[in-house]
């Protein structure tokens, strides 16, 4: 059993996200602080976030917890940021001119699409995994699983490298990254059924051994 911390930054679902994690056999501690994150023993970090995403960025800062991802990431720790603990880890956003932590090269930008595809993008749709052989996607069809998305904006980041999985809306975008043992989601594992608990089953799995 891996014990994962999941940041409380005031704007996350977070009982669905730690009732996921008890699901799938791993140990929940929300923490606030860098000092909780220190004390809980986590061998992995989750950064959910559902709303705007400035005050996620805002709380972030002001808790000191930005500069606590900005080092678990460096360190190569396993991290998963989930809807706008993805957006948060690029450099800036076009939602109110937001400058992000720049842990990752890129933007966030607004759907601009016909009029047909109704924004925010929500709902399940097919997401198809660039990186198959990565951690993450394993146990999940390369060529198409379907997540449950809420969100307006989606990152474009800067190195194509970066893309773990695509998703089409009136065009391609990016749905998931992966860095290392840096994750992240534009999609809500945690309201995806199966086959987002496969998602957190992969990380858990990833914490508990290290590798």
């Amino acid at each position: 059993m891996s014990t994962i911390a999941v940041i409380d930054n005031g704007i996350c679902n977070l009982r669905s996200v730690t009732k996921a994690l008890e699901v799938i056999g791993a140990v929940p501690r929300v923490v606030r602080t860098p000092a909780e994150v220190a004390a809980s023993g986590a061998t992995g970090l989750v950064l959910p976030g559902v709303g705007a995403l400035r005050d996620c960025v805002a709380s972030l800062r002001a808790t000191g917890l930005a500069a606590t991802v900005r080092d678990w990431i460096a360190t190569d720790r396993p991290f998963l940021g989930v809807c706008l603990g993805m957006q948060a880890l690029f450099e800036n956003s076009e939602e109110g001119s937001v400058t992000g932590l720049g842990i990752l090269p890129g933007r966030v930008v607004r759907f601009r699409r016909p009029s047909e595809f109704k924004i925010p993008h929500m709902g399940w749709n097919t997401v198809r995994f660039t990186q198959p052989h990565s951690p993450l996607a394993s146990g999940l069809a390369p060529d198409g699983e379907a997540f449950y998305f809420v969100h307006s904006y989606y990152c474009v980041p800067t190195d194509p490298a970066l893309v773990l999985g695509e998703c089409d809306y009136g065009g391609a975008f990016c749905a998931a990254i992966a860095r290392g043992r840096c994750f992240a989601t534009q999609f809500h594992p945690e309201k995806s059924q199966a086959k987002g608990l496969q998602i957190y089953r992969n990380f858990a799995g990833l914490a508990a051994t290290g590798t």
